[in-house]
């Protein structure tokens, strides 16, 4: 229970250090590139995010499982099957992102160094996703909370150096933005590296390492990564998709085209920033979690699972109540004091339900991954983002709702997801709707 705590303390506190700095970086970006440009911007991210996503193959989740449930003789073994594997899927991701990125006419709007920005941040995903597995499963958090913070400050740096250096029409403007991005990548892959073989020899110098079936490896590798990155391939695309269904939807309902576009920009730049602000304890529960529970499921230790799902539930409430509150009575002087007036503020108070159930959907996949549910993660993200975009579609063409259909539907999705991941785990796990205990175990 002392090392969950340390671990969800020592990457929230991280988390939060790149939280303000992510913020922060939104701020000079919506500054320097305009409504306009800070839209297209935020648009194209998406699609980085689905390259991230396949060049990833979801290594972090299955690598910090496997090494979990493992000893500690078994993880260099482990790690040169996860580097062969990683090799391969780097190679196979470049070679179709040189087949598809040429023509993928989302991209028109944009400088051509974007396309070549995207083919080489393949490989630094790949294998910093490794570094990142293993550290993840043998519980170095310390080590992960370092690595973002050297992410988001890189960035930021690299942004306030530009900026105040040069001046560029917005083309150039937003691929230096995606530069920025990229070299942070880079930095945070030469430190993963350097952990991860200093904390490789260590093991190698202090215990003996037996050996384990290369094929066995990359056969539970993939039967956690194919399902995982089917769920974010899913999630990415339908995030990608999301900027230009929403700009569709709301041309439909009577605005301009361009307006459209500057109110994702709100949307996304301002109301999402403030709103997924404080999901950095999520993401660090679900960091925490995934190899406890992996572990403990291994082992069939029921009442630790119940524990910490209890206690995970219990956090959740603790600082995601008085969050949502905050944005509800003090939506317009949050946002008024990093961004000019907008209807940002309005939107903030709108999405309160997004945010707050996705607060508790983050922990909850991390159990449905560490018991062997992605399946049903999938199948629920599934359903609930066809229900979403239905909403989203049907209200948010609407000429009297618009934007706020679009949120409205966006909230629908989130309840729905949360309370499908949370019955189908209090199912698995023999607990009923109020966390009681039953009698059988599945």
């Amino acid at each position: 229970m002392r090392t969950f705590f340390r671990g969800v303390l020592l990457l929230s506190g991280a988390a939060f250090v790149g939280e303000c700095l992510e913020f922060f970086i939104n701020v000079i970006l919506a500054r320097e590139l305009g409504d306009e440009a800070f839209g297209l911007y935020m648009a194209i991210l998406p699609t980085m995010l689905f390259v991230v996503v396949l060049a990833s193959m979801e290594l972090p989740v299955s690598i910090s499982k496997l090494v979990a449930e493992r000893e500690t003789v078994y993880h260099w073994k482990i790690l040169m099957s996860a580097l062969q594997l990683a090799f391969i899927c780097a190679a196979v991701v470049m070679a179709l992102a040189l087949l598809v990125l040429p023509h993928l006419s989302v991209l028109d709007a944009y400088h051509d160094g974007v396309r070549w920005l995207l083919l080489l941040l393949v490989p630094v995903v790949t294998f910093s996703s490794v570094a990142r597995g293993y550290l993840i499963g043998a519980r170095h958090t310390a080590k992960i909370a370092i690595a973002n913070i050297i992410r988001r400050a890189a960035q930021l740096g690299s942004l306030l150096l530009v900026f105040q250096l040069f001046s560029f029409d917005s083309t150039v403007a937003i691929f230096m933005a995606l530069l920025a991005l990229k070299l942070s990548e880079v930095l945070v892959l030469i430190y993963l590296l350097v952990v991860f073989i200093n904390k490789i020899r260590e093991t190698k110098a202090t215990k003996e390492v037996k050996p384990v079936s290369a094929w066995e490896v990359r056969q539970k590798l993939l039967a956690v990564s194919i399902p995982t990155t089917g769920l974010r391939i899913f999630h990415s695309a339908t995030f990608a998709i999301k900027p230009f269904f929403i700009t569709k939807t709301l041309v439909m309902a009577g605005m301009l085209e361009s307006a459209a576009l500057v109110q994702y920009g709100k949307l996304s730049g301002i109301a999402f920033t403030i709103g997924f602000f404080p999901s950095f304890i999520a993401h660090a529960l679900l960091v925490v979690l995934i190899p406890i529970v992996s572990d403990g499921y291994a082992k069939r230790d029921f009442p630790l699972l119940h524990r910490y799902l209890r206690i995970s539930l219990l956090v959740t409430v603790v600082y995601g109540t008085p969050v949502v509150l905050m944005f509800y009575f003090f939506a317009e002087p949050i946002t008024n004091l990093f961004f000019a007036p907008s209807e940002a503020a309005s939107y903030l108070k709108i999405l309160i339900p997004y945010f707050l159930f996705h607060y508790f959907a983050t922990p909850l996949q991390a159990y449905l991954i560490g018991i062997g549910l992605v399946k049903d993660a999938f199948l629920h993200s599934l359903y609930a983002t066809t229900v979403a975009f239905c909403v989203m579609l049907g209200l948010g063409s609407m000429p009297s709702l618009q934007m706020d259909g679009i949120i409205l539907g966006m909230n629908v999705g989130a309840v729905l997801l949360t309370l499908l991941h949370y019955i189908t785990i209090c199912k698995r796990l023999s607990l009923n709707a109020w966390l009681g205990e039953r009698t059988i175990y599945n």
